[in-house]
């Protein structure tokens, strides 16, 4: 069963790929902003370990041109969904994962410091899957319940907090289903679909 333990902030029954881009959070921090972003790698193709590999320093940069770009850059996120569904932890909740960059929140800056970062394996222009949204949701509110101050105005897309950086996680992400799916899961046991 999905879980989270509030000790160690990993989420119990969903793969760990340890990433080693993170650091505490300043102290007596309250986590109150969730973050979701996209990512796909090469860009606009699925599947594959790239992300997996992007996040835990291990990217070759000699696979595709767009690597010799990226290959050296630090970055790392909570957690990934991938297009079947399939959730990725990489960074302990508990910890600052190193995903949002220059950013803004009302009134503060630098949100890692106060966020959870959620990648979604995808594009800004094509839609995400059912799966992707259903877990989402399902991972969502179970950081809700253990993080409280994440209240659902305080769930914004990368674009919100970096409007001049970035565009993620772009007019294909539908909002309106999203929050329906949190809905859903509020009122009944989050559960994982099964991939």
């Amino acid at each position: 069963m999905l879980q989270i333990d509030p000790e160690t902030g990993l989420c119990l029954g969903v793969l760990q790929s340890p990433s080693p881009n993170y650091n505490d959070r300043p102290e007596n921090t309250v986590i109150d902003l969730l973050v979701i972003h996209n990512i796909s790698l090469p860009p606009g193709e699925f599947g594959g370990s790239y992300i997996d590999a992007f996040f835990t320093n291990v990217l070759d940069s000699a696979l595709h041109p767009y690597f010799a770009e990226i290959a050296e850059m630090k970055v790392s996120s909570h957690c990934l969904i991938r297009r079947q569904g399939e959730i990725i932890q990489y960074v302990p909740f508990t910890k600052r994962a190193w995903h949002c960059g220059a950013s803004y929140y009302a009134g503060r800056t630098d949100c890692n410091d106060f966020s959870i970062g959620i990648e979604l394996e995808g594009t800004d222009m094509i839609p995400y899957t059912e799966e992707q949204y259903w877990n989402l949701a399902a991972l969502v509110v179970l950081l809700q319940q253990v993080y409280p101050a994440i209240t659902e105005d305080r769930i914004v897309g990368h674009s919100m907090i970096a409007p001049e950086r970035k565009t993620d996680p772009g007019p294909a992400f539908d909002w309106d289903f999203f929050r329906a799916m949190l809905t859903f899961h509020a009122s009944e046991k989050p559960k994982l679909k099964e991939m």
